[in-house]
């Protein structure tokens, strides 16, 4: 029996749940990112943490950030050559809240008031 999910923690929702491109004429394919891999995403290319502090972050083991990682890369350049769809939902996650105390001084949106 496989053994299951551990839930991956990020600091909100994201507050754009899609993109769309330019020349929907064109093709109307969508291509779906979880919210894990959206975190992963803005935590190391927004925030330029490295894939261990992203696991921190994220309470997840470095290896796990890393396949999420390659999975949400390769989403993203599905849609920016191919000019599909991107809609962001779903995944095992849980939403930190700002009263994680790993978020403490960790860049946490809502420490932040970016929420």
């Amino acid at each position: 029996m496989a053994r299951p999910k551990k839930c991956r923690k990020v600091c909100a929702m994201p507050l754009n749940t899609g993109f769309t491109p330019s020349n929907l004429g064109r093709c109307c394919l969508t291509v779906t990112m979880t919210v894990d891999e959206y975190e992963t995403i803005r935590l190391i290319d927004l925030e330029e943490m490295t894939q261990e502090e992203c696991a921190g972050k994220m309470d997840i083991a470095r290896t796990t950030v890393q396949a999420i990682y390659i999975s949400a890369r390769k989403k993203l350049a599905d849609c920016l050559v191919n000019g599909k769809t991107l809609k962001i939902e779903g995944g095992d996650f849980r939403v930190c809240g700002g009263n994680d105390s790993s978020c403490k001084g960790n860049k946490c949106c809502h420490r932040n008031g970016e929420e």
